[in-house]
Protein backbone atom coordinates (compact mmCIF):
# COMPACT_ATOMS: atom_id res chain seq x y z
CA UNK A 1 0.00 0.00 0.00
CA UNK A 2 1.10 3.46 -1.00
CA UNK A 3 1.92 5.58 1.98
CA UNK A 4 3.85 8.98 3.26
CA UNK A 5 4.70 10.97 6.15
CA UNK A 6 4.34 14.52 7.50
CA UNK A 7 6.69 15.78 9.19
CA UNK A 8 8.18 19.26 10.69
CA UNK A 9 11.97 18.94 11.02
CA UNK A 10 14.09 21.64 11.24
CA UNK A 11 17.62 21.16 10.06
CA UNK A 12 20.11 22.52 12.47
CA UNK A 13 23.24 23.07 10.43
CA UNK A 14 21.02 24.97 7.64
CA UNK A 15 19.53 27.19 10.52
CA UNK A 16 22.91 27.77 12.02
CA UNK A 17 23.81 28.71 8.66
CA UNK A 18 21.00 31.26 8.34
CA UNK A 19 21.48 32.90 11.82
CA UNK A 20 25.31 33.01 11.22
CA UNK A 21 24.71 34.85 7.66
CA UNK A 22 22.30 37.48 9.61
CA UNK A 23 24.84 38.26 12.21
CA UNK A 24 27.17 39.38 9.74
CA UNK A 25 24.56 41.48 7.62
CA UNK A 26 23.50 43.16 11.29
CA UNK A 27 27.64 43.49 12.00
CA UNK A 28 27.57 45.58 8.90
CA UNK A 29 25.03 47.12 8.21
CA UNK A 30 25.00 50.98 9.13
CA UNK A 31 21.66 51.40 11.14
CA UNK A 32 23.20 48.73 13.61
CA UNK A 33 26.64 50.62 13.56
CA UNK A 34 27.50 50.98 17.48
CA UNK A 35 24.63 49.29 18.71
CA UNK A 36 24.15 46.21 21.25
CA UNK A 37 22.68 43.82 19.41
CA UNK A 38 23.39 40.38 20.80
CA UNK A 39 22.07 36.58 18.58
CA UNK A 40 22.93 33.24 20.41
CA UNK A 41 21.08 30.08 18.82
CA UNK A 42 20.32 27.35 21.76
CA UNK A 43 20.54 24.35 19.80
CA UNK A 44 19.13 21.97 22.47
CA UNK A 45 16.50 23.43 23.23
CA UNK A 46 15.90 24.82 19.59
CA UNK A 47 15.18 28.63 20.72
CA UNK A 48 17.03 32.18 19.50
CA UNK A 49 17.63 34.68 22.07
CA UNK A 50 17.81 38.28 21.02
CA UNK A 51 19.03 41.17 22.84
CA UNK A 52 18.70 44.38 21.22
CA UNK A 53 18.58 48.33 22.40
CA UNK A 54 15.50 49.27 20.83
CA UNK A 55 11.69 48.03 19.11
CA UNK A 56 11.94 48.88 16.02
CA UNK A 57 15.96 47.41 15.54
CA UNK A 58 14.00 44.33 17.27
CA UNK A 59 11.83 44.07 14.49
CA UNK A 60 14.60 44.76 12.32
CA UNK A 61 16.63 42.21 13.40
CA UNK A 62 13.73 39.62 13.22
CA UNK A 63 13.25 40.66 9.56
CA UNK A 64 16.72 39.93 8.19
CA UNK A 65 17.13 36.75 10.14
CA UNK A 66 13.51 35.39 8.84
CA UNK A 67 15.03 36.82 5.57
CA UNK A 68 18.36 34.63 5.69
CA UNK A 69 16.58 31.77 6.64
CA UNK A 70 14.11 31.62 3.85
CA UNK A 71 16.90 31.50 1.43
CA UNK A 72 18.74 29.36 3.01
CA UNK A 73 15.74 27.16 2.14
CA UNK A 74 13.96 27.09 5.48
CA UNK A 75 10.46 27.83 6.11
CA UNK A 76 9.28 31.22 7.65
CA UNK A 77 6.65 29.88 9.66
CA UNK A 78 9.48 27.69 11.96
CA UNK A 79 10.01 30.73 13.73
CA UNK A 80 7.51 31.48 16.90
CA UNK A 81 7.28 35.52 16.58
CA UNK A 82 4.33 36.09 18.33
CA UNK A 83 5.95 36.19 21.91
CA UNK A 84 6.52 39.90 23.45
CA UNK A 85 9.96 41.18 24.31
CA UNK A 86 10.96 41.44 27.82
CA UNK A 87 13.04 44.76 29.07
CA UNK A 88 16.07 44.16 30.84
CA UNK A 89 17.99 47.40 31.82
CA UNK A 90 18.35 49.58 28.52
CA UNK A 91 17.78 46.30 26.15
CA UNK A 92 15.28 44.39 25.04
CA UNK A 93 15.61 40.63 25.25
CA UNK A 94 12.97 38.13 22.77
CA UNK A 95 13.14 34.05 22.83
CA UNK A 96 12.16 32.98 19.60
CA UNK A 97 11.05 29.13 19.46
CA UNK A 98 12.12 27.47 16.35
CA UNK A 99 9.26 24.54 15.30
CA UNK A 100 10.76 21.41 15.63
CA UNK A 101 8.83 18.30 15.19
CA UNK A 102 4.85 18.16 15.02
CA UNK A 103 3.60 18.09 18.68
CA UNK A 104 0.19 15.84 19.69
CA UNK A 105 -2.01 19.16 19.25
CA UNK A 106 -0.89 20.04 15.96
CA UNK A 107 -0.45 16.52 15.09
CA UNK A 108 -4.20 15.72 15.82
CA UNK A 109 -5.22 18.87 14.22
CA UNK A 110 -4.00 17.43 10.70
CA UNK A 111 -5.43 13.96 11.22
CA UNK A 112 -8.67 15.68 12.11
CA UNK A 113 -7.86 17.92 8.98
CA UNK A 114 -7.48 14.57 6.63
CA UNK A 115 -10.61 12.63 8.02
CA UNK A 116 -12.76 15.56 7.57
CA UNK A 117 -11.54 15.71 4.13
CA UNK A 118 -13.29 12.48 3.14
CA UNK A 119 -10.12 11.13 1.00
CA UNK A 120 -9.88 7.35 1.08
CA UNK A 121 -6.78 7.37 3.35
CA UNK A 122 -5.88 6.30 6.70
CA UNK A 123 -3.70 8.89 9.26
CA UNK A 124 -1.95 7.39 12.27
CA UNK A 125 0.05 9.90 14.29
CA UNK A 126 3.80 7.85 15.43
CA UNK A 127 5.94 10.45 18.05
CA UNK A 128 6.61 13.54 16.01
CA UNK A 129 5.52 12.57 12.77
CA UNK A 130 2.01 11.35 10.96
CA UNK A 131 1.74 8.46 8.51
CA UNK A 132 -0.85 8.44 5.45
CA UNK A 133 -1.75 4.99 3.85
CA UNK A 134 -3.74 4.81 0.92
CA UNK A 135 -4.79 2.58 -1.92
CA UNK A 136 -3.67 5.23 -4.89
CA UNK A 137 -1.13 7.48 -4.78
CA UNK A 138 -3.62 10.17 -6.07
CA UNK A 139 -5.20 10.26 -3.02
CA UNK A 140 -1.96 10.59 -1.27
CA UNK A 141 -1.24 13.51 -3.68
CA UNK A 142 -4.10 15.14 -2.82
CA UNK A 143 -3.62 14.49 1.37
CA UNK A 144 -0.72 17.06 0.28
CA UNK A 145 -2.51 19.26 -1.57
CA UNK A 146 -5.12 19.67 0.72
CA UNK A 147 -2.48 20.35 3.47
CA UNK A 148 -0.48 22.80 1.71
CA UNK A 149 -3.81 24.67 1.40
CA UNK A 150 -4.84 24.40 4.76
CA UNK A 151 -3.03 27.47 6.88
CA UNK A 152 -1.79 25.50 9.49
CA UNK A 153 0.72 27.65 10.50
CA UNK A 154 3.72 25.40 10.88
CA UNK A 155 6.43 24.53 8.05
CA UNK A 156 5.76 20.49 6.71
CA UNK A 157 8.03 18.29 4.92
CA UNK A 158 6.25 14.86 2.98
CA UNK A 159 9.04 12.06 3.31
CA UNK A 160 9.53 8.80 2.49
CA UNK A 161 6.80 8.62 -0.50
CA UNK A 162 5.97 4.67 -0.79
CA UNK A 163 4.00 3.15 -3.62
Amino acid sequence: MPSFDISSKVDLQTLDNAINTAKKEIANRYDFKGIHCEIDLDKKNYVLKLEIESDMQLKQAEDVIVTKAMRQGLDAKCFDLLKEPTGYGKYLRKEIKIRNGLEQADAKKIVKLIKDSGLKVQAAIMDDIIRVTGKKIDDLQDVISLCNTANLDMPLQYINMKS
